[in-house]
């Protein structure tokens, strides 16, 4: 199948690198065309570098290398006026807007992470969500798509909340419990104008967030350096599935079927894709 979402145009944020560009580049292959933005800075409280400039650029020139249209602009996701800008840049460019993909987060976590932290990640990953959704909503109309990246670990109580993390993992997962919500009850106000909500839960992916220093560290510490190598079976003990992580790829082809006609009466799905990673601590898809 091909041209799933041929005409549709997608904002989609944090698209300079690892789960937003890949967002970009499924939904391109798929005939979209797309309004992507990243701050391209880091966040001083995220101890690991966040994407940037050349980052921004490599995604755009991936996008139409496959033959599509792209507009691109720096936006941090915390400031309204900035998404505002990028969004009529791009629809004034493309002529419309139909797909939303909130996807751009971070995770401060770390015993060294001061208490900003904490505000940092519901700055980004809960508030940035609903500036994302606020600036995008005048231009969208009926048969729209929002969706909104959420995450396993933080619908899991003891998981990025524990003391281990941190304030920075307290918020991270504080503003992900708070985009299940957010979807929940959007997907309610938004039904009766055809403009469709959802989430995407993802467990570890394979991205600079998860291939990091403190990271690593969350998942090992009982060692003081550990690396790539020495995380991969403790990120394997997470998901029921004997994986360490999913490919950006799993979670693009999601997306992809949210922004696509073929879930056009989809709505106010919290749709995890997580290799079973909450199965033990839930009852029958409830959370326990």
């Amino acid at each position: 199948m091909t041209g799933r979402v041929e005409g549709k145009v997608a904002f989609i944020t944090g698209a300079a690198r690892g789960q937003g560009r890949s967002h970009a580049l499924r939904l391109a292959e798929e005939g979209a065309d797309i309004i992507a933005v990243d701050v391209c800075a880091d966040i001083g409280t995220a101890h690991y570098p966040l994407a940037g400039e050349a980052d921004l650029a490599e995604t755009v020139r991936l996008v139409e290398k496959l033959g599509r249209r792209i507009v691109a602009r720096r936006a941090d996701v915390r400031e309204r006026a900035e998404l505002n800008a990028a969004v009529a840049a791009g629809v004034s460019e493309l002529g419309r807007l139909d797909v939303v993909v909130a996807n751009a987060g971070i995770a401060p976590v770390g015993l060294d992470v001061p208490p900003e932290g904490f505000l940092d990640a519901v700055s980004v990953n809960l508030v940035g969500v609903i500036n994302t959704v606020e600036a995008a909503y005048p231009h969208l109309g009926a048969g729209a798509s929002v969706i909104c990246i959420g995450s396993s670990a933080g619908l899991m109580t003891g998981s990025v909340d524990s003391p281990a993390t941190g304030p920075g993992g307290s918020g991270y997962s504080h503003a992900k419990r708070g985009v299940a919500r957010f979807v929940h009850d959007l997907a309610i106000q938004l039904g009766p104008v055809f403009i469709r909500v959802n989430a995407v839960h993802p467990t570890n992916c394979d991205t600079d967030m998860l291939q990091s220093g403190p990271m690593y560290g969350i998942f090992r510490p009982d060692l003081e350096n550990p690396t790539r190598e020495d995380a991969i079976e403790a990120f394997r003990s997470t998901q029921a599935m004997p994986i360490p992580y999913v490919d950006t790829a799993d979670i693009s082809n999601a997306v992809l079927f949210l922004a696509s006609d073929e879930s056009r009466y989809v709505t106010g799905l919290q749709m995890k894709v997580d290799a079973g990673a909450i199965l033990r601590r839930s009852t029958s898809g409830a959370p326990a």
